[in-house]
């Protein structure tokens, strides 16, 4: 049982995680946020959450889930970004292509 256990936080530290640049919409009221993020995979659940404790840090984000609820608000991925040998470069790219979809979809920072 240890083995099976240390093999699997081993496999757990070693798997391969996708970074990107994500959206969240509201259909109702038309809103958009754009975020990036170093694990795509586990973005919505981290999110998801904050809303749900009323913690959010964006306030205009928070609102619309206190208006709409859960079932209000989609969350999308914008952009996967290839893997990065370095961690500079990587967050470098994210910032840089948060950038271009905060201008192209007209949203706001997340």
């Amino acid at each position: 049982m240890t083995i099976d256990r240390k093999a699997a936080i081993a496999a757990y530290k070693e798997r391969k995680t996708i970074a990107g640049i994500y959206v969240v919409r509201c259909p109702a009221s038309g809103e958009a946020w754009v975020g990036q993020a170093p694990n795509l995979e586990t973005i919505q659940n981290r999110i998801w959450f904050s809303l749900r404790q009323g913690s959010h840090t964006c306030r205009s984000l928070q609102a619309a889930w206190n208006t709409h609820g859960e079932a209000g608000l989609t969350l999308g991925e914008c952009e996967r970004l290839a893997d990065e040998a370095s961690d500079y470069v990587r967050n470098a790219l994210l910032k840089e292509r948060m950038l271009h979809w905060l201008s192209e979809l007209r949203a706001e920072p997340i």
